[in-house]
């Protein structure tokens, strides 16, 4: 079977202008569009723009399952399959989602002349002359390749990919075409492009990626654009029948939506820029709009679930306990999180809530009234800390605070030696101890609750989803209290925890200083040292965190080894240096913060190990060496070390970053002490995948939307997905079975979003 279409086809010109399109979704309708455009639209995405005739001769494959293996479509096979499982392709459902990651338009031809610098353009013509030069040595190979635009010279430049000679050799041809695509220069001689993307036309020239809006794919060694965009070109050819729509026809007419199949159509191979927007728009709702049917699914059962444990709690005696216990007042935003959990335990449903808040907001006073509500109604707590300096910590707070009110608390660590862990399980099994501070070491097999009522998990995203769920289930339904001193941006909120109801600190409790940063470059140290030297005459003390050179706590250690070693031999040589890193016993480590705490050591030396958690109020001044080194939430939590007295405190970052992205961490932290400002930036510069880390924090993986650039889409969809839910919990309406079976395809994803 062959289907025919008729075009004009010419070998390009010598120049291609390209327009490198990341195009707006807003261009897609929102409000109603014009009368018959989106029938318009779907009419004509696969006949090409209207009016034009186009011939296409290729012989239909034979009809292909999504959930085929991509090797047995036409022109993979086997070494092929294997080439595409690298980009994380092994079915056809799979390459249909592996979607451009942008668009050429290689319809309009433009002469290499009117190229302005600093464009990023698509150029083309034939190869005239590739020579390898080595400049310094063999130490690095340029390879110049000419291209011939009607007899004016496209230079491109490769670095130390000398390979590349012998292929542009190959296609010294007048009837050869080569496309590249990078920034524009102008040398005296010719336009010049560095390290451009290219490709070959061919000799007569590819339907596919010529003359034509062209998609460019993600891809890997091996394979080439062109071919990608074939075996595409098959897999709609041959599957199209088979995309299922998953959207309620009701949804996709309040919201404009293109159909699935249409889009699919679209996103690979567009007509119009128009199109292209429509079924952009159409594939982020999608995505979004699962994501968040799963969250409004997990919500609602949770709400309908009765079998939560059932405190009773008056919030007044609540507070009436924390003002015998600690010597300032609450403020507003901490009595309004103890009311809120006050409600959650006494609703007859299990809590699962997040509770937000800055460095230094009182986090802790809170989880101790939630653990005083658990055990004024018999039942034991388990707060659960992502390191063991960490747990120490909160067990010498919870031990000074709680333990007169006739509350045992138990610490629960891995390097327990093997006597004290076993009485220390004994006590936890028999009801004895009532808290119970850990590590992952809570989770392991042979740990037991007499009667567990209530899970803290603190720093939760440093934390497997799946190791909150083990700690949970040590327990009949407990009640999930979620802890994060790095602010979470809305959108990620919105993302990961939209089942969780969510408590937010935005107040600081009074008399915390403001901490002044500075960013000094590294041959500032000497006048860094001398500044620290007046602070330590003054009877205060510093920190001196070491960067992180690797991620290896091994090589962490040593450095911070070396730093300390040189900070007590040459710096300050009359002040007592402390060292603290991963590597330590837990002994030593508990040993050298209750030394530090007690101003027997002057100047703590120590690796990021520090960043949660400590808490000496008589450090006013931490310098962090490399900071650039770190991520922006990292230095934020760093910097919450001091500020915790009556001083004025230092941050100091010392660093030469070489990146801009560096640069702008430095700036970030200098400009602004707000954490959820902070966090955005982040956000912004790293991304979410690197944010928390996928794995670690359960964000799923988004095929083309993005939570920053599509966050109003993310919003509509939330809107969207909850009413649906609302109207149909169980996804039963013959409308919605398409949308119920497309989300148990993607179930691992939602599984994954669970905290509780």
């Amino acid at each position: 079977m062959t289907s025919r279409l008729t075009v004009n086809w010419a070998a390009p010109k010598a120049a291609i202008s390209a327009i490198v399109v990341q195009p707006s979704i807003n261009g897609c309708y929102h409000s109603s569009p014009p009368p018959g455009h989106m029938e318009f639209l779907e009419r004509t995405l696969l006949t090409g723009v209207p009016g034009e005739s186009v011939e296409r001769t290729a012989p239909m494959d034979r009809h292909r399952s999504l959930d085929d293996s991509v090797q047995y479509l036409k022109g993979v096979g086997s070494q092929g399959a294997k080439v595409l499982a690298r980009l994380g392709i092994f079915t056809v459902r799979d390459l249909l989602r592996h979607y451009p990651r942008r668009w050429e338009d290689r319809t309009n031809f433009v002469n290499a002349g009117d190229v302005r610098p600093g464009e990023w353009v698509t150029v083309s013509g034939s190869v005239n002359s590739v020579v390898t030069k080595y400049p310094k040595g063999p130490r690095l190979a340029v390879t110049e390749v000419t291209l011939n635009d009607d007899g004016e010279p496209i230079r491109l430049i490769w670095f130390n990919q000398p390979y590349l000679e012998r292929q542009f050799k190959q296609l010294i041809s007048p009837d050869r075409y080569v496309v590249a695509y990078g920034q524009a220069r102008r040398s005296m001689w010719a336009v010049e492009i560095q390290n451009p993307e290219w490709e070959e036309l061919g000799e007569s020239g590819d339907l596919l990626s010529a003359n034509r809006i062209v998609p460019i794919y993600p891809s890997t060694e091996g394979i080439r654009q062109a071919r990608i965009r074939r075996i595409v070109d098959t897999a709609l050819r041959s599957s199209t029948m088979d995309i299922e729509e998953s959207l309620p026809l009701d949804i996709r007419k309040r919201h404009n939506l293109l159909g699935a199949a249409s889009a699919a159509q679209a996103i690979h191979f567009p007509s119009t820029f128009a199109q292209l927007e429509c079924a952009r728009r159409r594939l982020i709702f999608e995505e979004f709009f699962q994501l968040q049917i799963g969250l409004a699914l997990r919500r609602r059962m949770a709400s309908l679930d009765a079998g939560g444990l059932l405190f009773e709690v008056d919030p007044q005696d609540i507070f009436r306990q924390i003002g015998q216990i600690v010597p300032f007042p609450l403020t507003s935003a901490q009595r309004r999180t103890i009311t809120e959990i006050s409600a959650d335990v006494t609703s007859g449903r299990a809590m699962n809530r997040l509770l937000q808040g800055d460095v230094g907001s009182g986090k802790t006073i809170v989880a101790i009234a939630a653990a005083l509500m658990a055990v004024a109604n018999g039942f034991q707590v388990a707060l659960m800390a992502p390191t063991e300096i960490l747990a120490q910590q909160h067990a010498i707070v919870l031990r000074k605070l709680v333990e007169p009110l006739g509350i045992p608390v138990e610490l629960v660590l891995g390097s327990l030696r093997t006597k004290d862990k076993k009485e220390v399980r004994d006590r936890l099994a028999g009801g004895l101890s009532r808290i119970a501070v850990g590590t992952h070491a809570l989770i392991e097999e042979g740990v037991e609750f007499a009667r567990l009522g209530l899970v803290i998990v603190d720093e939760q995203h440093r934390f497997g989803v799946l190791q909150r769920q083990s700690l949970s289930k040590k327990g009949v339904r407990p009640h999930v209290l979620v802890m994060t001193a790095t602010p979470i941006p809305r959108t990620l909120t919105l993302t990961l925890y939209g089942d969780l109801d969510v408590s937010l600190l935005d107040e600081l409790p009074p008399g915390r200083k403001q901490i002044r940063t500075h960013w000094k470059a590294a041959e500032k140290r000497a006048q860094v040292y001398e500044a620290t030297r007046r602070i330590l005459e003054s009877g205060r003390q510093v920190y001196i965190v070491c960067a992180l050179v690797e991620d290896s706590e091994k090589l962490q250690a040593k450095s911070a080894i070396q730093l300390s070693e040189n900070v007590a031999a040459n710096v300050f040589p009359e002040y007592r240096v402390g060292l603290l890193h991963g590597q330590m016993k837990s002994d030593e480590k508990e040993s050298v913060m209750a030394r530090f705490k007690a101003h027997e050591v002057d100047v703590l030396v120590a690796t990021s190990v520090i960043e949660v958690g400590i808490d000496v109020p008589n450090a006013c001044v931490i310098i962090i060496e490399d900071a650039d080194r770190f991520g922006l939430a990292q230095l934020h939590q760093l910097r919450g070390r001091v500020g915790r007295g009556q001083n004025d405190s230092f941050c100091i970052l010392m660093g030469n970053p070489k990146s801009e992205v560096g640069r702008a961490r430095m700036r970030a932290l200098v400009e602004s002490s707000d954490g959820f400002k902070i966090a955005e930036e982040d956000l912004n510069l790293r991304g979410p995948g690197e944010f928390y880390g996928t794995r670690q924090s359960g964000l799923p993986e988004l095929s083309i939307a993005d939570i920053l650039r599509d966050v109003d889409v993310l919003v509509e969809t939330r809107n969207a997905a909850f009413s649906l839910v609302e109207s149909d919990p169980r996804l039963s309406d013959p409308a919605n079975i398409p949308l119920r079976r497309a989300l148990e395809r993607s179930r691992v994803g939602f599984d994954l979003i669970s905290v509780g």
